[in-house]
């Protein structure tokens, strides 16, 4: 069941059990919410499920048991693992895609904003090139400029900076948070990096292995701008508190 209510742009997430077709029982009795405007992080041992919970969130899958509620007409952005460009379109014509099924007059705002979205990550100078002549990390880029042209009001974010060298993770991490607190936007981003985690989100949820379901929640209430060294210190101390932590375990 697949239930949407007209509500802010927050989303409420009641996941009562996600079974495969095999029979495979991934996610029982996972409930968690995020306001309006929040940053939530996802943190659970690989193949417990994080990435259907964002498929789920966005519709993409409907073969649960439970409900999402969220605004219906809310503006969706999905960032996934890979940049997903289509190789014979520029830089441009990679975003518009994203732009044409909006309203004619959304769509020339969001296409005037573009540009200075190109600016903010450093590509104004690649607009014309084609995504094979770009590095991972500029391809990176291209795909948060895209999720953010649209001023999406729910960020659906799956690893998205998965295999960058940390300096060019580092700095993607710094344009989400701008581009964030610029548009407004509540964010689910999952990633199996604590220390990414704790320095990005407003709370950390953290699940068990398969079948998963939420087994402690993390307030980061460290002002920003927060390093990732800072970070370190929470994440040890977590560590030591939960050992299994990672592993799905609250021990």
């Amino acid at each position: 069941m697949d239930r949407r209510t007209d509500s802010p742009s927050g989303v409420q997430v009641t996941i009562d059990r996600k079974v495969y077709a095999n029979g495979l029982c991934t996610l029982k009795g996972l409930h968690f919410a995020a306001a309006p405007g929040e940053f939530v992080a996802l943190v659970g041992p690989s193949g417990s499920g994080k990435t259907t919970v964002l498929n789920i969130v966005a519709g993409l899958d409907t073969r649960f048991e439970g409900q999402v509620q969220r605004a219906t007409a809310a503006r969706l952005g999905f960032m996934f693992q890979e940049p997903r460009l289509l190789p014979w379109l520029t830089v441009e014509q990679n975003i518009e895609l994203v732009l044409n099924p909006l309203p004619p007059t959304q769509r020339q705002e969001r296409r005037a904003h573009l540009q200075a979205l190109l600016a903010q990550v450093g590509l104004q100078d690649f607009r014309t090139a084609y995504p094979g002549a770009l590095s991972g990390g500029m391809q990176r880029r291209l795909a948060l400029v895209r999720a953010f042209v649209i001023q999406p009001e729910l960020l659906l974010m799956d690893e998205p900076f998965l295999s960058l060298d940390e300096p060019t993770a580092e700095q993607l991490r710094q344009q989400l948070l701008a581009l964030w607190q610029q548009t407004g936007s509540t964010i689910l981003f999952v990633t199996h990096h604590l220390r990414e985690a704790l320095m990005l989100a407003d709370r950390v949820l953290f699940l068990s292995a398969r079948p998963a379901h939420l087994i402690l929640e993390q307030p980061v209430t460290a002002a920003r701008p927060r390093t990732m060294v800072q970070m370190g210190a929470l994440e040890q101390l977590l560590l030591h508190q939960y050992p299994e932590l990672l592993s799905g375990v609250l021990a």
